[in-house]
């Protein structure tokens, strides 16, 4: 199947004669295209242009036909509030709606920021412009901005984002003889957009507003193997005849292999959006300014409305970065809560939107809990030794076979020690989880006797997958704030086991860091060398992760504090491997109880042989 075939357009101003007539010339030369995306003001700048785009709205005389699905941004303008308020009132679009409101035949509004899938491609958008105001139409809110930051935290690679302005600091490391001549960067440009785009790394930017165009060099992210491209749009009809149209034909990132996704063009820069500066050479109120600025990220919503939270934060504001991965790269430096409360509702399940902001949008279509542990209980359980905070989390843990929580139709084998079971949503067919019984943050920090009922455990499994012609991969992530420990076993066909040391290490080398690298004799204790030598590499001051591979070989990385290691790198990176980065996140891959249970069956009655515990 082709790759779908997209075209992108800047500031449209309300001259829809100019623009598909242009749209129908590139159609005919160089298409069919799928979609048409517009950045930048959508509509017209003036009453006189009222007539030419009212004909397009509202399908007045044959020549007013949109000729293929057209998404806008640029929801500000002449117009914009009577056409907008119509098309809110419409039936057809009420409800959570993030893949565009309906205006008319092939027009579509997207609306404040949201993502949704066109053709394969990942989309990403925010609407309408920065702007204190608050005015219905034409700006985005904080919400809108919060709600990304929220998307950017989700597994997989997003393929466009669409913004208005652009993204303040674009230009910077980029080639001089490249950047449009007087170009300003304070005009048209948003600080906000620079701190969404290098949270939600794109494979492509595209903006307006600014009237120039500019394709600017490829650049590298933070934290992800692929690259950047921005392009800024010049707007229709404009007199210096700016490239205002632009046509890409880009395969889905969900379709494509590791090593697809991770090249580099040669031009390829550092990602213009992490330059140092010299922080001797700032003022004191630069000082703040930078500070204030870089604290928005870390915060989502005020929840004055809920309840009063102690501790040194500002206010009643949440750290949105530590209650969604457990971990904040501030640390005490932080200025917002870091909620260990609201950090275990999540883990258990509550909707992410309605645990903070207390209502979410999506409704009974959210696959999450919209309701929270009592209140009482809760702060009852804050007020008690650790002891018995201990037997509490024991009976909340998903893990603890004594927890109400625990979805024991999943359970294949139990040992004295160790029990197995199939994961929510597993990766591939025959996914594992090891689990300690004992309610233990790692099962490193555990006893020789139970180590030796794991290699049992570890031993069964890779026969079990040899038996089918796969091997075994081993990985266990220790956060520093893990509550109950689990191995996760996953098979990968032979023919590609050997890859899993080298696309660990190309991963970590991405990451900024490398693996400790180790490889013992399994035949002599099957195992027993490796786990005393992660004994010996794990501090319980740091967080921690290490992959085992069959052939004998385990990787290992401490975690510094301020790290950023994604906590599912493990599952990521076979994502990729196995060409299904659509999997990296357990919960799309989330199955129903009936479909649990026979697949648990299935596994049990094929691993009996083998069961250490038969």
């Amino acid at each position: 199947m082709s790759p779908p075939r997209i075209l992108l357009c800047g500031d449209v101003l309300g001259r829809l004669n100019q623009l598909f007539k242009r749209v129908q010339s590139v159609n005919k030369s160089a298409g069919p295209f799928d979609a048409l995306f517009c950045v930048g003001q959508f509509f017209p700048d003036s009453a006189e242009q009222l007539e030419e785009f009212t004909g397009y709205i509202e399908g007045v005389g044959g020549r007013s036909q949109i000729p293929l699905p057209t998404y806008f941004i640029g929801d500000y303008g002449v117009a914009a509030p009577k056409v907008l308020s119509t098309a809110s009132r419409n039936s057809a679009n009420l409800g959570f709606k993030m893949d565009g409101f309906k205006i008319c035949d092939n027009l579509f509004w997207l609306r404040g920021s949201g993502k949704f899938t066109l053709h394969g491609l990942s989309v990403v958008y925010l609407s309408g412009r920065q702007s204190s105001s608050g005015q219905h139409f034409g700006t985005y809110s904080q919400d809108d901005v919060d709600a990304l930051r929220a998307l950017a935290e989700e597994p997989g690679v997003v393929d466009l984002f669409l913004t208005n302005e652009w993204p303040r600091g674009v230009t910077n490391r980029a080639s001089a003889s490249d950047i449009p001549a007087g170009f300003l960067d304070t005009t048209g440009s948003d600080s906000s957009v620079s701190e969404l785009v290098a949270e939600i790394k794109p494979r492509y930017h595209f903006a307006g507003a600014k009237g120039v165009f500019y394709a600017r060099e490829p650049y590298s992210n933070v934290d992800a193997v692929h690259v950047t491209r921005f392009f800024g749009l010049a707007m229709v009809g404009n007199k210096d005849k700016q490239k205002f149209i632009h046509a890409i034909s880009p395969t889905p990132a969900s379709t494509m292999s590791a090593a697809e996704i991770s090249m580099k063009p040669p031009n390829t820069t550092l990602s213009p959006y992490t330059l140092v500066v010299d922080k001797t050479a700032l003022k004191e109120d630069t000082k703040r300014s930078t500070t204030t600025v870089s604290d928005s990220q870390y915060w989502r919503y005020d929840v004055s409305h809920k309840r009063h939270k102690s501790g040194s934060g500002e206010g009643n504001k949440l750290c949105f970065k530590f209650i969604y991965s457990g971990s904040c790269p501030r640390g005490e430096k932080c200025n917002f809560q870091h909620d260990m409360d609201a950090r275990e509702q999540y883990l258990g399940g509550v909707c992410l939107d309605f645990l903070i902001k207390g209502k979410c949008e999506r409704g009974p279509d959210c696959n999450f809990k919209h309701n929270l542990q009592n209140e009482g209980e809760s702060h009852s359980r804050r007020r008690r030794g650790s002891e018995n905070d201990s037997g509490n989390r024991s009976k909340e843990c998903w893990f603890c076979l004594s927890s109400p929580n625990v979805e024991s139709h999943l359970i294949i084998s139990i040992g004295e020690f160790y029990y197995c079971a199939l994961p929510k949503g597993p990766l591939v067919q025959d996914h594992v989880l090891v689990i300690p019984i004992e309610h233990a943050p790692c099962t490193l920090s555990l006893t020789q006797q139970s180590n030796s009922e794991l290699v049992k455990f570890q031993n069964s499994l890779k026969l079990y997958y040899k038996n089918r012609g796969k091997e075994a991969v081993l990985f266990e992530w220790i956060s520093k704030r893990s509550s109950h420990a689990n191995i996760q076993v996953v098979p990968v066909p032979s023919t590609k086991a050997a890859a899993v040391k080298d696309i660990c290490n190309l991963a970590a080398e991405k990451l900024g860091f490398k693996f400790v690298v180790m490889k013992f004799i399994l035949a002599v204790n099957n195992s027993s060398d490796g786990r005393e030598w992660l004994r010996m590499q794990f501090d319980r001051n740091y967080s921690f992760f290490y992959v085992e591979l069959t052939e004998g070989t385990i990787l290992s990385h401490s975690v510094e504090e301020n790290e950023n290691f994604p906590a599912q790198f493990g599952r990521e990176v076979l994502a990729g491997l196995l060409n299904m980065p659509e999997r990296a996140d357990w919960r799309k891959c989330a199955l129903g109880k009936d479909e649990e249970t026979k697949m648990a069956e299935e596994f049990k009655k094929q691993f009996e042989e083998l069961d250490p515990n038969q």
